[in-house]
């Protein structure tokens, strides 16, 4: 039987909204060659607070400040990758947290992203490539009724 070394990984990131008249729109990442939509996250840095990582992805990956309304959802699975030589299997936790735009435009996105858009909340929950991620939209879209 394959024994692999497990790490744990967390990353942190965020439903950044905001409201144009009636509509709620939610800001989302184009990443990859896929072309995968997703909500911007990242690796929280030794020191760093989920809250503060989430802060700082979402800037970084979507070119907006946002500030933090409320903890959403800590979505957790298990993935392998590769280390150096060795495949090392990874016990990922993501806390996620609703943000409320503040200021900045989504063309200020950083290298890795190929495009960042706002995206009306309930087009943003079918178009996420992950369920996991689709359900924190879907709480996020509860918590601002």
């Amino acid at each position: 039987m394959n024994q692999f070394e497990t790490r744990e990984q967390v990353s942190a990131g965020g439903v950044v909204y905001r409201r144009r008249g009636s509509l709620v729109e939610v800001a989302l990442i184009s990443v990859g060659v896929e072309r995968r939509w997703q909500l911007p996250k990242g690796l929280v840095d030794a020191g760093e607070t989920p809250e503060a990582t989430a802060l700082r992805e979402v800037r970084e990956e979507t070119g907006l400040e946002g500030k933090l309304v409320a903890p959403l959802e800590v979505i957790e699975y298990w993935y392998f990758s590769k280390a150096g030589a060795a495949r090392v299997r990874f016990h990922k936790f993501v806390h996620f947290f609703l943000m409320l735009y503040r200021s900045g435009e989504v063309s200020d996105h950083d290298a890795e992203v190929n495009e960042a858009r706002w995206v009306e909340i309930e087009e943003a929950a079918r178009t996420l490539a992950f369920k996991s991620e689709r359900k924190v939209v879907e709480q996020a879209a509860r918590a601002l009724v």
